[in-house]
């Protein structure tokens, strides 16, 4: 069959090519947030770590997973393409998966407290994680870039096709956080692990098997480029060996938190001086006023980003240790009340869609909707503050935990869409690929800090137990209220700030808004 009756082939009004993508999407999410769900639980349960250093071996790999897209991005576009480089993150993340279900000894505690682990297992684990951190700088940025690319410019089924492939993200991530938490706690880590793996295993069959449906789209711009050879190696095989020796530094980074957050604060400083420089020298006033407003969005999404990923440190272990998770006999998982988020996005994102578009005039502009996603972050932690102190010397019902689900993915809709819309839009036109890059290192820095933000709640443990349960609540509700009134502050601070920023995007406002 040729590309052009392929061109002709389509399913539910869309590309074909789309729903392999979205499958594809959909197996690595699985793989992803399965092996995310699991591993405060793992570190603690299984390698007897302290909360802190949980919280902070989790912030330090997922602020590399969302720093390192940034480069894989630049690579794909540059020379692979986004088929090529998608295809090479797959067989990094099966690899890191396989990994992870490796779970060596578990680690033992004297009665002096002195703790004993398998530094094996550990090196394989860490080594694992740096695969994985590699695979998801390869696919995640450029398949996103592959699903724009099947739809020409001024093409109406754009938007559509992205809320499409949005849906199988949170159907990977709500399947995920049921499936692989589950068999983790039941059957063993490795059950719950290579679950994962055999996710990431699905979708990178898929997305092969899918490659003529493509139509040729995501190949590299300049393919001869990859002939060449340097060093003697063809140039698209040193990329492989370079980029595959590169988890090698990510090996030792994640293992060492002092050297993460060092290099977040060079990479933001470096970039906030750029951006100053920029706006100075190189804009006139409309569009140096622009890149103002959107830095300082930029700047409180890393704040909202920060209390929202406290759900896989801090509101894990919440829900393990404090919440009573017994209802009609039946005993829920805690890491699997992570499959809520996933789920409120799939039932609310169609109802803010139609919300913002039946306010018409009336519909809040992008600095008002940021405040209210701050608030809105806040309030779930006024509602698990609320849960606490209506809990008596007991465990904490489950529906204050569900409530703070229910509110954080109300503020995750009014943020995150509208979002990297902004950053196209506000960018001047020659570094909408650097502010794009500064939207992820926001993300990155806010993934850290929120593993620091979740230590003001460590728990000091026994064999991976917290044995005081009221001393442990007295902890936790230390951490959220001090995230209630951060969240509420901020949201406050911004939304006085909303009429300035307005004025500063110059009408950008009304076409994000629309």
């Amino acid at each position: 069959m040729t590309n052009d009756a392929l061109n002709q082939e389509e399913f539910f009004g869309h590309p074909k090519a789309l729903f392999i993508l979205f499958f594809t999407e959909m197996w690595e999410r699985f793989s992803f947030y399965g092996m995310k769900a699991l591993l405060i639980f793992y570190l603690t349960r299984y390698h007897l770590f302290s909360d802190t250093s949980g919280n902070l071996l989790i912030g330090s790999y997922a602020a590399l997973v969302y720093a390192v897209p940034v480069i894989g991005g630049f690579i794909a576009d540059r020379y692979l393409g986004f088929r090529k480089a998608i295809v090479f993150g797959g067989i990094m993340l099966v690899l890191g998966h396989v990994g992870m279900a490796y779970e060596g000894n578990a680690a033992t505690q004297s009665m002096t407290g002195e703790i004993t682990r398998d530094e094996t297992a550990l090196q394989i684990f860490y080594f694992s994680l740096s695969l994985i951190i590699v695979g998801v700088g390869f696919l995640k940025a450029n398949i996103s870039s592959l699903v724009g690319a099947l739809y020409e410019t001024g093409d109406k089924r754009r938007d559509s096709g992205f809320t499409l492939f949005y849906m199988g993200i949170n159907l990977g991530s709500f399947l995920a956080t049921l499936i692989c938490v589950w068999l983790g706690e039941k059957y063993g880590w490795s059950y719950g692990f290579g679950a994962a793996g055999v996710g990431m295993f699905f979708g990178l069959v898929t997305f092969i098997s899918g490659r003529k449906l493509l139509m040729g789209k995501g190949e590299p711009k300049v393919p001869e480029t990859l002939e060449k050879k340097s060093f003697g190696i063809k140039n698209e095989w040193l990329i492989y060996l370079v980029s595959v020796s590169s988890a090698l530094v990510f090996w030792q980074m994640v293992q060492r938190h002092e050297v993460v957050s060092y290099s977040l604060m060079v990479a933001g400083a470096v970039s906030f001086i750029y951006i100053v420089y920029y706006a100075v020298t190189q804009l006139d006033k409309k569009a140096r006023e622009q890149l103002i407003a959107l830095t300082i969005l930029i700047v409180f999404t890393i704040i909202f980003w920060a209390l929202f990923e406290q759900a896989y440190t801090s509101l894990n272990l919440f829900a393990d240790r404090i919440l009573d998770r017994t209802i009609f006999g039946y005993t829920i998982s805690a890491g699997q009340f992570l499959s809520f988020n996933a789920l409120f996005i799939i039932l609310l994102a169609p109802v803010f869609a139609w919300l913002w578009v039946k306010l018409g005039k009336y519909n809040p502009n992008t600095a008002v909707k940021f405040s209210m996603a701050l608030l809105l972050v806040g309030l779930g932690f006024g509602s698990l503050v609320l849960g606490i102190s209506l809990s008596g010397l007991g465990k904490v019902a489950m529906i204050w935990l569900i409530l703070t689900y229910f509110l954080h993915t109300c503020g995750e809709l009014c943020l995150s869409p509208v979002g990297l819309s902004a950053v196209t839009k506000l960018s001047p036109v020659k570094i909408v690929g650097f502010m794009m890059g500064v939207w992820f290192l926001a993300t990155a820095s806010s993934e850290f800090i929120a593993s620091i933000l979740a230590n003001i709640a460590s728990v000091d443990t026994s064999n991976g137990t917290a044995p005081d349960l009221n001393l442990a609540k007295q902890s936790y509700l230390v951490l959220f209220e001090y995230l209630f009134y951060t969240g509420l502050g901020f949201g406050v601070v911004l939304l006085a700030l909303s009429p300035v920023i307005k004025k500063l995007m110059h009408g950008v406002d009304k076409e994000l808004n629309n």
